[in-house]
């Protein structure tokens, strides 16, 4: 198999991270990997929002009751937003972005986790993205889709068994 397969074979989501920090580089690497997304008609409404300060990382991890606890636990999270003003398929946009982001990490021996911010709540009355929008100044006009934690992990997790793929949901030709 090629190199790509093996690298989306073994993408898992880590939701455990040793507290070592991830290293300039690779952070730099990663966010560039994100820029270079496919958007459509080039509109790029994508922007990412790199955040490693602990205190930070612990009140980004309270914008769900559920799902975004082990944001406190990472080293590293981007929060991936979007210009509304820019696509009408911003949603796409920024969630190819995000899935670069991923992918980029676990070329570099890193483990990550998506945690989906946009269409949640936080408590009633308030969303997890306004939350967030709040909590990090972001104009109304943009988007937040979700954050990706990134850091060394400090879990395993087995590669997909290719035997135990859902291949029914192939098609060819038509349904």
């Amino acid at each position: 198999m090629t190199r790509f397969f093996d690298l989306v074979k073994n993408r898992r989501s880590i939701r455990k991270y040793q507290p070592r920090a991830v290293e300039a580089e690779k952070i730099e690497c990663i966010t560039r990997a994100a820029l270079m997304s496919p958007a459509s008609k080039r509109s790029n409404p994508w922007e990412f929002i790199v955040v490693q300060d602990r205190d930070m990382l612990r009140r980004l991890s309270e914008c769900r009751p559920n799902g975004s606890k082990l944001v406190e636990g990472t080293p590293l999270g981007i929060v991936v937003i979007a210009d509304t003003t820019k696509s009408d398929v911003w949603i796409e946009d920024a969630s190819i972005a995000a899935l670069m982001i991923q992918l980029q990490a676990q070329d570099l021996g890193l483990g990550s986790c998506w945690v989906q911010v946009y269409n949640r709540e936080k408590e009633e009355g308030l969303t997890a993205e306004e939350y967030i929008r709040q909590l990090l100044g972001i104009p109304a006009h943009y988007a937040v889709l979700n954050i990706v934690s990134i850091g060394y992990p400090d879990e395993e997790r087995k590669p997909y068994d290719e035997a135990k793929l859902p291949y029914e949901k192939i098609h060819r030709e038509s349904f």
